[in-house]
C-alpha cells in the first residue's frame, strides 16, 4: 500500500550498479517505467582489458620465488590463449585510436609477463613489481576514460528526465545501491547528486547498502519504500520525522559504550555525529541542527 502510493504521487528514480555500467530505471505515476539505454560498449572494454591485468596478479601471487612448484602453469597457459584472442580482436572495436593504442599496450605488456614466466618456469617477486611499474600509467588512463565514459553517459540521461519530469522533479526520490567498497565516491549516486539540491541528500535521495554488488528493482523499491514509510512512524512516536533513517537505539547504545569505556578505561573511539538526523542518514553530509539520538528529541 505504501509503495503504491509513493508510485501514485511521485516519479522514483532507481540507479542500479551492474557490470555493464550500470541499470537506470524511472518510475511515473500513472506511465509504463521508463529504462535507460545502457553505457556504450567502450566502458565495459576498458574496463575488462584493465580487469585482466589485475586477474593475472591474483593468478601468480601465490607462487612467487617458489620454483619448485609449477601448478600454476596450465592456468597461466589457458589464461594467456584468452588474452591473445582479445589482442587480436582489438581493432574491431569501436574504441578512438589513442584508446585502442594504450588497451593494446596493455595486452601486449600481460601477454609478455606470461611468457617470460612461463620460458623461466618461475614467478619472481622482481619481475612482478617491474611489471607493475610498466602497467601502472597505462591502467589510470582506461580508469579515467571508462570513468568519462560512464558519468557522461549518465550525466546527459538524469538531465534529459529532469527536463521531462519538469516541476515533478521536486517531488521525485531516487536511490542508489552499493557495496561497502564502492560507498564513499559512489560514481552512480554522485552523477544523481549533482541534478538534486544537496538538502535532498537523505531526503528524496538515498544510497542503500546492500552485500552484494547488484540488486532487483524489486528489492531496491522494497528498500525505499521502507525508509520512506518508517518516517512517519518516528514523527508519530519521536517528533522527529527522519530519526528513524538510521539505527534508532544507536544513541542508547553510545551512551552505554561510553560507560563500558569508562568502567573498563578504555580510550573512546567515536566519529563525531551529525547534529542532523537526515544529515546522520546512509550518507553522510555537512551537520545542521537537529537531534543525534532518540534521546535529543525528549
Amino acid at each position: 500500500m505504501f509503495q503504491g502510493n509513493i508510485l501514485k504521487n511521485h516519479p522514483v528514480i532507481l540507479e542500479l550498479f551492474t557490470g555493464a555500467g550500470g541499470r537506470f530505471i524511472l518510475y511515473r505515476p500513472g506511465m509504463a517505467r521508463l529504462e535507460a539505454p545502457s553505457v556504450p560498449i567502450v566502458y565495459q572494454l576498458l574496463k575488462s582489458v584493465g580487469h585482466s591485468t589485475m586477474a593475472l596478479t591474483e593468478v601468480v601471487t601465490p607462487y612467487l620465488d617458489n620454483p619448485d612448484n609449477q601448478s600454476w602453469r596450465g592456468a597461466m597457459s589457458a589464461y594467456r590463449a584468452r588474452m591473445k584472442t582479445a589482442l587480436d580482436g582489438l581493432d574491431a572495436t569501436p574504441m578512438q585510436a589513442d584508446w585502442r593504442d594504450n588497451n593494446r599496450s596493455i595486452l601486449e605488456n600481460n601477454i609478455a609477463f606470461m611468457d617470460d614466466c612461463l620460458a623461466k618456469g618461475s614467478i619472481s617477486s622482481a619481475a612482478l613489481q617491474e611489471f607493475a611499474k610498466k602497467q601502472s600509467p597505462l591502467l589510470k588512463r582506461n580508469l579515467a576514460w571508462a570513468a568519462q565514459t560512464q558519468v557522461g553517459h549518465w550525466m546527459q540521461v538524469i538531465g534529459d528526465w529532469k527536463t521531462m519530469l519538469g516541476s515533478d522533479w521536486d517531488k521525485a526520490y531516487a536511490a542508489s545501491n552499493t557495496i561497502y567498497v564502492v560507498r564513499q565516491n559512489n560514481i552512480l549516486f554522485s552523477g544523481l547528486a549533482q541534478h538534486f539540491r544537496p538538502e535532498a541528500i537523505n531526503h528524496r535521495l538515498m544510497l542503500i547498502e546492500t552485500i552484494s554488488f547488484t540488486s532487483t528493482p524489486e528489492d531496491m523499491l522494497t528498500s525505499l519504500t521502507r525508509i520512506i514509510a518508517d518516517r512517519s512512524v518516528g514523527a508519530l512516536f519521536f517528533g522527529n520525522y527522519y530519526l528513524m533513517d538510521y539505527e534508532l537505539m544507536g544513541g542508547n547504545a553510545r551512551a552505554a559504550i561510553i560507560a563500558e569505556d569508562e568502567k573498563r578505561g578504555m580510550n573512546r573511539s567515536f566519529r563525531r555525529p551529525c547534529r542532523s538526523a537526515r544529515n546522520n542518514g546512509s550518507t553522510l553530509i555537512t551537520p545542521g541542527p537537529g537531534p543525534t539520538s532518540l534521546a535529543d528529541t525528549q
